[in-house]
């Protein structure tokens, strides 16, 4: 059961000093370093009136209920401190804004089904962590990432129909025990503190790789299959570009988006559905070759996704061979006006080098390789990077944002 002797912000600390410590749980000592970890009387910014309040996070911040940690054994009080710290891993209040927007009941218990059914997996044979009683955690969606459950839970919901449950706890009957995602908190930290957070997380899942390597615990695997394998790579790469790229841009239902259109959801369009200048710099060395088919349908894939309103291609293997610029009129032709160029080796720095020669700077840089690069990640980047790397998931850049492509989902 649990100590009563220690007070319960004494309890959350000995827990994530426990997890820190154990073996599988490595790779998340630095994600369990960042921002504040608060336990209070009542959360300030509880959604749900008619609920208990348990714990809530805004990506960086985390808070406690101080009745709800007094009915927890440790092992629960465990399983909740690591799944608090899975959404700041994911960056779930990033990546699933989108879904919030159509709605938030549904957002909420995609990601909680996805990370508890995690947690139970992976502590079913030793127990280490438990999933607080009535915790989201349906088996019927197990395998799933999170906007395949939401898309599962939105149809449920319009349709009327309570969910088909499942083994499990939580069973998509209303009484599921949830803790809080604060979205507006998330909004709401300045630009200066959302770049620092991303730049600590990051850091903290490359520290994470390497602790869980050198140990040789397994942890590795949490990194990579959490940030790699369970999150659509379309998704993050739109969610980073309509973050980086955001504008003042108002929202009306006279026209609707033709996004939400086609999955069968109303939604109001955005009256500036467009960012600025994207520069979209691809790798054409020779060990891209085999690849490059599938680049080009990442980048047909990325002009469905956002609508900038110049794309500027840069063609690059040793040095910049070629560029092409796109304006928003051509971007639903682009397959068939994009002409690739290229074929030596591979020096990324002479992206940025050229980039700063030659005044361009867009609002953001995504680059198509295969990450075979040597360990040069290029240097005085003037824009935020994504680096969308296929089929090279051990390939981890030292700086910017990072999503794997698989070249089977292109």
């Amino acid at each position: 059961m649990f100590n009563t002797q220690l007070t319960p912000q004494q309890r959350v600390d000995k827990g994530v000093i426990k997890i820190m410590g154990h073996d599988r749980y490595i790779a998340l000592a630095g994600i369990l370093m960042i921002g504040e970890r608060l336990v209070v009387k009542q959360i300030p910014q509880w959604p749900y009136p008619d609920k208990e309040h348990t714990a809530c996070t805004n990506g960086r911040d985390e808070w406690y209920a101080e009745g709800f940690i007094e009915q927890q054994t440790d092992k629960k009080l465990r399983g909740l401190i690591i799944h608090e710290s899975y959404h700041k891993m994911l960056q779930h209040l990033v990546t699933w804004q989108h879904l919030n927007a159509i709605d938030s009941e549904c957002a909420n218990k995609a990601m909680d089904n996805w990370i508890n059914i995690r947690i139970t997996d992976d502590n079913e044979k030793d127990g280490f962590a438990e999933i607080p009683d009535g915790g989201c955690c349906e088996v019927r969606f197990r395998g799933m990432n999170t906007n395949e459950i939401f898309k599962v839970l939105y149809r449920e919901k319009k349709g009327g129909g309570g969910g088909k449950g499942g083994e499990g706890k939580g069973q998509g009957n209303g009484d599921e025990m949830v803790d809080a995602h604060d979205w507006d908190g998330a909004k709401d930290l300045s630009d200066t503190e959302k770049r620092d957070l991303q730049k600590d997380i990051d850091e903290a899942i490359r520290q994470g790789a390497l602790a869980a390597g050198k140990s040789g615990s397994g942890g590795n695997r949490d990194i990579d299959e959490l940030m790699e394998t369970h999150v659509d790579w379309r998704e993050v790469l739109r969610e980073f570009i309509t973050t980086t790229c955001a504008g003042n841009d108002y929202s009306t239902w006279r026209q609707p988006s033709k996004r939400y259109i086609a999955g069968g959801l109303y939604m109001p369009r955005s009256v500036s559905e467009s960012v600025g200048e994207l520069c979209l710099e691809m790798d054409m060395s020779y060990s891209t070759w085999s690849i490059v088919p599938y680049f080009l349908g990442a980048i047909k894939a990325l002009c469905q996704q956002v609508r900038p309103e110049t794309l500027r291609v840069i063609y690059w293997d040793t040095e910049v061979v070629k560029e092409q610029v796109f304006l928003l009129d051509d971007l639903d032709n682009i397959e068939n006006i994009i002409k690739p160029a290229g074929g030596g080796g591979t020096t990324v720095s002479c992206v940025p080098n050229y980039c700063n020669e030659h005044g361009i700077k867009p609002q953001a840089h995504i680059v198509l390789t295969d990450g075979y690069l040597g360990g040069d990640w290029g240097t005085g980047w003037n824009a935020p990077v994504m680096w969308c790397i296929c089929d090279n998931k051990s390939a981890v850049p030292k700086h910017g944002k990072i999503v794997h492509i698989d070249s089977t989902q292109i």
